[in-house]
């Protein structure tokens, strides 16, 4: 099966949209008060607890890519194919990735807090300890984490190829609940998508189409023929009687009685 067809990566490249206005939230969460007296060490500690700690659990444990944090699929229904694309999340690639993102978020989160009070009048916690802010910023650091690895594990699924997800042994309900990060709610079913259904109902409408006029046209070119052939044959025998009229001598006309 292909990986385009399983409808879960595709919501989950929203993280696209979600991940900026994150950043913006945490921006103005973290201009709700004025720098500590030690900022570096601040944000460092920050950083380690919020971000490089999720990430090197992630490194360890992916994130199931089945889960939306709050809902996931059940993993005891899950398909063969779909237990296959979990087995594609231990790849090189994928890890890599992730962790180019958690060091990203470092020097990120360091502007970020640096120039925080550029927009202190617009912050929602306005005047508060900074230990608040602080507090409030560690959460929005995590899910940016998470939100990052299901980008970077969607995109990589989506590129690949049926043929390749195929050749993949897939892993079993134990192996995932041991192996694989998931957390949320069982209740997430959602159905395949079948995009060769689409294409093959978009197509019949102009076939059934053709077949009907087939009939039709079929009838007019032998209407058409049928005159063409009776004008043809009217014109052949129109030259004919003439010729037999022209052809005959005239009689002679007989002299009345009387006039010898």
């Amino acid at each position: 099966m292909s990986p385009r067809r399983e409808p879960l990566l595709w919501l989950q490249l929203l993280a696209i949209g979600a991940i900026p206005l994150e950043l913006l939230l945490l921006r103005l969460v973290l201009a709700g008060s004025d720098l500590g007296p030690v900022p570096a060490l601040e944000r460092l500690l920050c950083w380690g607890l919020a971000a490089l700690a999720p990430g090197l659990l992630l490194w360890r444990q992916p994130a199931d890519w089945g889960s939306l944090l709050l809902v996931r699929l059940p993993l005891e229904g899950r398909t063969t194919e779909q237990r296959q694309l979990s087995s594609l999340q231990d790849h090189a690639l994928v890890r890599f990735g992730g962790a180019v993102g958690v060091l990203t978020l470092l020097p990120l989160f360091w502007w970020l807090d640096r120039d925080a009070l550029l927009v202190e009048t617009l912050s929602p916690l306005h005047g508060s300890a900074r230990l608040t802010c602080l507090l409030v910023a560690l959460p929005l650091l995590a899910l940016l984490v998470w939100h990052w690895h299901q980008l970077i594990q969607s995109i990589w699924f989506l590129s690949r190829s049926a043929e390749s997800v195929d050749a993949i042994t897939p892993l079993d309900t134990a192996a995932l609940m041991r192996s694989r990060i998931s957390p949320g709610l069982s209740v997430l079913r959602l159905s395949a998508l079948e995009w060769d259904s689409v294409e093959a109902g978009a197509v019949e409408p102009e076939q059934s189409g053709e077949e009907n006029k087939s009939p039709e046209l079929d009838a007019e070119i032998s209407e058409r023929n049928v005159v063409a052939a009776a004008e043809a044959q009217g014109h052949d025998s129109a030259p004919q009687t003439s010729g037999a009229e022209e052809g005959e001598p005239e009689e002679p006309t007989e002299p009345p009685p009387g006039s010898a």
